[in-house]
């Protein structure tokens, strides 16, 4: 029996293995059938700086579907701090959507569970087929040798957002490309009541990509070659207190941070409080709460020496939002054509312009539209300095326990409390005992 642990009150185990027959899909009643199918539900991510934008976005679009296809989607935008918990009660209840959004680094966990629909070439040929996807986004749909739980719908990496007034009145020139730079530039900026760099010390998910980054950085993993974790290697202790130290040593970041959910870093840097921001895909979130896009620079995050490349290099984990349908949905045909609506040329223009993200699709991805400054350097980390999380049954758990010892640790930080490396090594083996055993 597989359990996987998600926390959004606290931790939570899910027993999985009735996964693969209690599953089933939202509109198994009054919803049509694979003859007919009337109406679907879909349970979108929270992609915009709020659940109303993303409504905004998505509305006219699934609108759109309805007109050409007679099949009506019921829309459902979920918040990050809740999307994998009602995920994982949907795969043991069956009271779930037809079609959903899945953070690809959940892609084998999820696909663990057997409650989503393989993405076979079967399949992959009802959408124009699996050629029409950039190698990196289908390298986080699912664990190496099996079908694809998902299907790509929105690439992005992560970048550093600087303020460029912030910058000039600091005699700063030019954006930093290593961490030292970045904390030597962080000190001149942090004064006068603002920061130097915004954090979410109380998102579990976004405390493990850059961990996951800096642990690379540091060649360094959380998990083994055959899939065990490994939290506690010299490197992955470095990388979790390299990262803790912005706000408890080195002071570039505000103890308030760490009690951020998600963006509200972001709503800081669009707000002229904090100077540098590390995003994923931000440009439209950005402009969403008022910020010019002539007020802020964009550079590939930092790494430990030198410039962005392969190997210890790696300044992003290759970031995305996946696709995937329940597998016991009697709508099946209604939902792999919604994914073929979704994914077709025309709407990934649409919505990855939206969202500033980068189309997974290729034939959209060339599109002159994705062609700005920004998006030359989210394109150019997915090309030469990204790397996919590990698809192993475990990320999410991994994504729990660690991201929340890292909470944790941003929580004694703030508090003034010492965090050394016997502290960090601690918090990380607590959080490798809360996996499941091997």
């Amino acid at each position: 029996m597989l359990s996987i642990r998600a926390a959004a009150a606290g931790a939570v185990t899910l027993s999985l293995a009735l996964a693969a027959t209690a599953c089933g899909g939202g509109s198994a009643t009054g919803g049509g059938s694979n003859d007919s199918p009337k109406t679907l539900t879909y349970w979108a991510s929270n992609q915009g700086a709020s659940i109303e934008v993303d409504k905004k976005v998505l509305q006219p679009e699934l609108d759109k579907f309805e007109k050409q296809t007679g099949i009506k989607v019921k829309l459902e935008v979920v918040p990050w701090s809740d999307l994998l918990n009602r995920i994982l009660t949907a795969t043991t209840s069956g009271q779930g959507p037809d079609v959903l959004n899945i953070g690809n680094t959940w892609s084998a966990s999820l696909q663990a569970t057997g409650a989503l629909l393989p993405w076979d070439a079967g399949n992959f040929d009802k959408i124009g087929g699996r050629d029409r996807f950039v190698d990196s986004a289908l390298g986080s749909t699912g664990a190496e040798g099996k079908d694809p739980a998902a299907v790509p719908l929105y690439s992005m990496s992560y970048a550093l957002y600087y303020n460029k007034k912030m910058f000039a009145d600091a005699g700063i020139s030019k954006p930093p490309a290593t961490w030292d730079e970045l904390v030597a530039d962080g000190k001149k900026l942090s004064k006068d009541g603002k920061w130097a760099l915004g954090m979410e010390g109380s998102n579990p998910s976004e405390n493990i990509h850059h961990a996951f980054v800096f642990a690379k950085q540091h060649g360094a993993d959380f998990f083994t070659a055959d899939g065990k974790a490994d939290f506690t290697s010299d490197g992955a202790v470095a990388a979790v207190k390299q990262y803790v130290d912005l706000m408890a040593k080195d002071k570039v970041i505000a103890p308030g941070n760490a009690e951020y959910a998600q963006n509200q870093s972001v709503s800081d840097f669009a707000k002229g409080k904090t100077a540098m921001l590390l995003w994923q895909s931000a440009s439209a979130n950005l402009a969403s709460q008022g910020m010019s896009k002539d007020a802020y620079g964009i550079a590939p995050v930092p790494v430990q020496s030198g410039t962005p490349g392969t190997g210890k290099q790696v300044n992003s984990m290759v970031a995305g939002i996946n696709l995937a349908v329940f597998k016991n949905t009697d709508n099946t045909d209604g939902a792999t054509k919604f994914v073929k609506f979704m994914t077709s040329d025309a709407e990934q223009k649409i919505l990855n312009k939206a969202y500033s993200t980068i189309p997974p699709v290729k034939s959209a991805q060339s599109d002159a539209a994705f062609a700005t400054p920004a998006n030359a350097v989210l394109k150019d980390t997915l090309a030469t300095s990204a790397v996919a999380l590990p698809q192993v049954a475990d990320e999410s758990q991994f994504e729990t326990a660690v991201g929340t010892a890292i909470k944790g640790l941003f929580a004694d930080a703030a508090a003034g409390r010492p965090v050394t490396t016997a502290s960090v090594k601690a918090a990380l083996e607590k959080a490798q005992q809360q996996m499941p055993a091997a």
